[in-house]
């Protein structure tokens, strides 16, 4: 639900928490600091939020979806960094090549795991500008917009409770909605969002549990990739 008031000059979006959702989680989904969050709502222990509680998201244009933008955390007690939870354990041994690598050729310049105060979910593939992006396997798009952050991004749920994500695209070429195949093209690697470059940020999710892609990708494809 989007809750839209008109204030002085500007117009204020509302998130409404659903069930599973933390601060970390939705400040991440909408680009917007925990701290940010915690002093647009007078909230003064950030960990503590309620279901059906309405949240003032500064700067946000409309509500997104935070269940499928953001993979789900655990709280630290202070409610401003997100722990790792079960996203660095490894998955079954059978599941290498699970996916194809996203794009032809390029470098992995930032891996998965702990990144400064918070947790990098993904992968980043640096490569070329417009280059195709295509989706790892089948499946139905479930997120194809612009995020704070993410820039263009798409989302892919796949069989047996996987989904990708592709974000920093120059373009997305899907829609919500939209099954593809293995290998089609849905974007074009871009620098959109915060990034200091053309690359693919690039995520697989377990029941929406972030895990290293490169576990579930082919051993050698990518240049700088290299086998866990």
């Amino acid at each position: 639900m989007v809750v839209v008031l008109a204030a002085g000059c500007g117009r204020q979006v509302y998130h409404r928490v659903r069930p599973g959702e933390s601060l970390y989680r939705i400040g991440k989904a909408y680009g917007v600091s925990v701290q940010r969050l915690a002093q647009a709502n007078h909230l003064h222990d950030p960990s503590r939020i309620e279901v059906g509680q309405r949240l003032l998201i500064p700067g946000a244009r409309r509500e997104v979806p935070v269940d499928v933008v953001t993979p789900k955390d655990v709280q630290s007690s202070t409610g401003f960094q997100a722990k790792p939870s079960m996203r660095d354990g490894r998955p079954p041994a059978n599941v290498r090549g699970l996916f194809a690598w996203p794009v032809a050729s390029g470098s992995v310049t930032s891996g998965f795991g702990p990144r400064g105060r918070g947790f990098h979910d993904g992968i980043d593939i640096a490569g070329t500008q417009g280059a195709p992006v295509n989706a790892a396997d089948d499946g139905e798009v479930i997120y194809a917009d612009s995020l704070p952050g993410y820039g263009n991004v798409v989302i892919v749920r796949h069989r047996g409770g996987y989904a990708t994500v592709y974000a920093h695209n120059r373009e997305n070429k899907v829609r919500e909605g939209q099954q593809v195949r293995r290998g089609q093209e849905i974007g074009t690697l871009g620098d959109s969002g915060r990034t200091s470059g053309a690359n693919l940020h690039f995520e697989v999710r377990q029941d929406n549990v972030a895990r290293n892609p490169l576990y579930f990708l082919p051993p050698i494809v990518v240049t700088g990739a290299q086998r866990p």
